[in-house]
């Protein structure tokens, strides 16, 4: 886990201009959970950051990506957190979730069902994946 973290730091200060950087509501609550001093941090990194809207077509493909198995039913946040990124039109999800989002093995019927919903799925990968070396 420390491995990640600073993985994603040299991401957030190598790479990250490369990109217009895009979170939801979602994750403003998950990086304020944990170690305060930690949670501020992220917390400040994000106010830099656009939120995308959990709107209703952001709710119909997470039910969907569940309905339709590409997710677990426990993993239904997961679900929405992909939605709000593809229905938000962006191009990578930035995740160490391997279990049910960055993960090979799910990534063909997720990409199905977004598309049988008539959006184009997003890439989803780790951040050491998107730093280009």
């Amino acid at each position: 886990m420390a491995g990640h973290q600073q993985l994603t730091r040299d991401w957030w200060e190598a790479h990250a201009e490369r990109f217009d950087a895009f979170a939801s509501q979602l994750v403003v609550q998950e990086a304020a959970l944990g170690d305060p001093q930690a949670a501020q941090r992220r917390l400040d990194l994000l106010t830099e950051v656009e939120l995308l809207p959990t709107t209703d077509a952001a709710e119909q493909l997470a039910t969907a990506l569940v309905r339709e198995q590409a997710l677990p039913a426990n993993a239904s946040e997961d679900a929405l957190h992909l939605a709000i990124a593809v229905t938000g039109g962006v191009d990578y999800l930035l995740t160490w979730n391997c279990r049910h989002l960055a993960n090979a093995t799910l990534r063909a019927e997720i990409e199905n069902v977004c598309r049988s919903m008539g959006y184009q799925p997003v890439i989803i990968c780790t951040p050491e994946e998107l730093m280009g070396e």
